[in-house]
């Protein structure tokens, strides 16, 4: 799924160029990562992109030659990730899959840098899915208490299987006091939004969960390439997420435990764990650095010259447009900026 506006990532991740196309990790792109991510398991005419049309340019050129030919899914709209996952299983069993196929279900923006543990994770989910008829999500075991992230309380430990429990609830994302008690427990996973399961399967649980969404599979489905059609039935689909639709909803969802690192990237923050530091500051792209008496800051400059002193826990972010300096405790607040900016109508400075 590579559709998405990242807008915590402002001003880098843009409207002409989202953060799953920039290059915040190493030198490639978040969303050529994740296709990396797959060599070796998956073949790439069976890999697919789903994003919206105007991103059509971008994704061919960041995906590298790691999809096949029909490689792109293109939502006529972003409605969320029910709809963008439906449209998908129609488009998959229109171009000739069939109900018993098992499709991995990831965003284009995490950092995974484990990616033998990654595939070892997805093949044992695969087998699960498959002999159980489950939805198998892979849960992220928790080492602080995080409150941007949603959580997966687990129940009963599956004895046959590789690190894989039944799912006793899902939670929202907590305040800190109630992420301490989750971390405390030992009976939480991070919710990754990651799934294996078969194709049938989905389908039959939005079906029973989610009605008013799966009444459009059909139209979807018959209507494959050609979008203006497609646009029409897209628009009458609700936009809500995978997860309240369907998998908090459902009995036959199991949580695998992750056996590699993991960071979804949601905000600026986020960079620090996995981007190594420069001087106990965390800097992307600079061209050169001055820091006195400065510490735990993120910078992002556009290759410009950077000069800190006597500040610390700042995030910095200046390339030829705009210029913006915020406290790291408030990294969830770009997102405000970008209201701002669309409430006042200056769309040049989300270009």
């Amino acid at each position: 799924m590579a559709g998405g506006q990242g807008t915590r990532f402002w001003p880098e991740s843009n409207s002409s160029r989202p953060k799953q196309f920039l290059s915040l990790v190493g030198e490639s792109s978040l969303l050529t990562q994740t296709l990396n991510r797959f060599d070796g398991l998956i073949e790439k005419q069976d890999r697919y992109i789903v994003t919206v049309k105007q991103q059509e340019e971008l994704a061919l050129k960041y995906s590298k030659g790691k999809i096949g030919k029909n490689g792109l899914i293109f939502e006529p709209s972003g409605r969320n990730t029910a709809p963008c996952i439906l449209l998908s299983l129609a488009t998959l069993l229109a171009k000739g899959a069939s109900m018993d196929d098992v499709v991995v279900i990831v965003a284009s923006d995490h950092v995974i840098l484990n990616q033998q543990g990654f595939q070892d994770v997805v093949k044992d989910a695969t087998k699960l899915a498959c002999y159980e008829q489950k939805i198998i999500t892979i849960g992220i075991p928790t080492n602080f208490p995080h409150t941007g992230y949603g959580y997966i309380k687990r129940g009963k430990f599956q004895e046959r299987s590789n690190g894989v429990y039944e799912v006793e609830a899902f939670k929202e994302k907590p305040d800190l006091e109630t992420a301490c008690a989750y971390v405390k427990s030992g009976e939480y996973f991070w919710n990754a939004g990651m799934f294996v399961t078969c194709i049938g399967t989905l389908l039959e649980e939005f079906k029973k969960h989610a009605g008013e969404i799966y009444q459009h599979f059909g139209p979807l489905k018959d209507n494959v390439g050609k979008f203006k059609e497609t646009s029409l039935i897209y628009d009458k689909i609700a936009a809500d997420s995978i997860d309240y639709s369907i998998i908090e909803k459902s009995n036959r969802v199991m949580v695998i435990s992750a056996r590699f690192d993991w960071n979804d990237l949601g905000s600026w923050d986020a960079l620090e764990g996995v981007v190594e530091n420069s001087d106990d500051n965390v800097v992307v792209s600079d061209k050169d650095h001055y820091f006195d008496n400065s510490s735990g800051n993120i910078i992002s400059a556009n290759e410009q010259f950077v000069s800190l002193v006597n500040v610390s826990d700042l995030i910095i972010v200046s390339n030829d447009k705009v210029l913006m300096v915020l406290p790291k405790k408030d990294a969830q607040k770009v997102k405000s900026i970008v209201e701002h900016l669309k409430a006042n109508k200056q769309y040049a400075h989300l270009l």
